[in-house]
């Protein structure tokens, strides 16, 4: 009777022991595909794997020496010292980061002397770079724009930097284009960037590039911003500049703060996203700075309480050695200067790559014109060249870039400059 019991048990508890095997190796996330990789990033892991000697890597968005190597500025390396020798403490920062940094970066972005910056009518948080910026104002304009608005379009340059569609989308925004670059001249698209912004609807926001646009490296003249700026006031648009390269396009910072000024000039309110990846050299220690052009101290103090719940809840409070260091640069006259001259030698160096690329192609005897390398500015140049013709670039000569043509002129050398030519000859005959 007992044994009977006991084999009836088992066959009772047989199912369920199976039951909660199938649980325990049921996986949460078997529904998840792979990702895509990132176009940029992966012509980097590309080139790596390639073992042929002689190959290019024109992908990169970092700056490079003509020797191919990533370089330290000498003011970022002597503040580094003088941090190092302070014996700092590692204490976490505020939520907006050092009040001192925020200060030094507007000033740079808007001007020392800006009626803005003395009124109080800027409001500013430290950011995680300009990607990190961006994503502030991008969860803040979805937060906080007005209730009695619709949430507005982000109407981003086409092409432009492929981050930017993420950012705020995953902002819970929704972006779309305006015209911007013509590639029948390998410029800009004047007369597109008006017109579309007289067609968007009244207070959408648009995004601007400071300088150096990325990727085309085509940007307005001065001429052409104040245009510019008088279209999109005329809509009532609300403007997100993105200035990820003052000083590094021209090798002057004040000139490369053109367009941003212009806006200040002619009254705007708008966002700027400042990032010190380039113009510092401080790729990996993500600093940047979010500012807010708004109406009063009022005004200020209360956007920056809410720039700081929302960065609270995103990432607490931003890294501290790479704002040290940039406050330690600006508000040091002789480092400062020291810094006009590193970010000058940058400019230089990509502008003479330039000037060299379209002279080697030109002796070649190419039929091309190739102004637009020399006219163009900044790390990337937008070659006109075919996704196909890429492709051969890579294949039969080594070379890595995006299949949208894009070349990062930092990946250029004086050494590898003639056989690039010849590549690039070969494939666009």
């Amino acid at each position: 009777m007992a044994a009977a019991l006991r084999t009836i048990t088992r066959a009772i508890a047989q199912p369920r022991v199976a039951h909660r095997s199938f649980i325990r190796t049921m996986s949460w996330w078997s529904h998840v595909p792979q990702g895509p990789k990132d176009p940029i990033l992966g012509v980097t892991e590309a080139y790596k794997e390639d073992k042929t000697p002689g190959k290019m890597n024109l992908g990169v968005g970092a700056y490079r020496d003509d020797n191919s190597k990533p370089t330290v500025l000498k003011s970022v390396q002597e503040a580094s010292k003088r941090i190092f020798e302070a014996k700092l403490n590692n204490e976490y920062a505020p939520i907006a980061g050092e009040p001192e940094f925020s200060k030094l970066a507007v000033q740079l972005a808007y001007g020392a002397e800006s009626p803005l910056l003395k009124e109080g009518r800027v409001a500013a948080i430290q950011a995680l770079s300009g990607t990190g910026a961006l994503r502030l104002v991008g969860a803040y304009i979805h937060r906080f724009w007005p209730q009695d608005q619709p949430k507005p379009q982000v109407f981003l340059p086409n092409p432009t930097w492929g981050n930017h569609v993420k950012i705020f989308n995953d902002s819970g925004l929704e972006t779309t284009f305006y015209k911007y670059y013509k590639a029948e001249t390998r410029g800009l698209d004047f007369e597109g960037v008006l017109t579309d912004i007289a067609a968007a609807p009244e207070r959408s926001v648009f995004v601007f590039h400071a300088c150096a646009h990325n990727p085309t490296g085509v940007d307005p003249t001065q001429e052409q911003w104040k245009e510019i700026s008088k279209a999109v006031k005329a809509k009532n648009h609300f403007v997100v500049i993105d200035s990820a390269y003052q000083g590094f396009a021209s090798g002057d910072p004040v000139k490369d703060a053109f367009a941003l000024q212009q806006f200040a000039a002619d009254g705007h309110q708008f966002a700027v996203a400042q990032s010190f990846s380039k113009n510092f050299g401080l790729y990996g220690q993500r600093v940047g700075c979010l500012s807010m052009v708004v109406q009063n101290n009022k005004e200020k103090a209360a956007v920056e309480s809410q720039l700081k719940i929302l960065a609270r809840a995103m990432y607490s409070n931003p890294p501290i050695h790479g704002s040290r260091i940039v406050t330690t640069v600006l508000s040091d006259p002789e480092l400062k200067k020291q810094w006009h001259v590193d970010v000058k030698e940058m400019a230089d160096r990509i502008i003479r790559m330039r000037q060299l690329l379209r002279a080697e192609l030109e002796s070649l005897g190419s039929k091309h014109n190739w102004e637009h390398i020399t006219n163009q500015i900044g790390m990337f140049c937008y070659s006109g060249l075919t996704p196909e013709q890429v492709d051969r670039l890579t294949n039969e000569f080594h070379i890595y870039l995006t299949r949208n043509g894009r070349i990062s002129m930092a990946g250029v050398t004086s050494k590898d400059v003639k056989n690039l030519a010849k590549a690039i000859h070969e494939v666009s005959k």
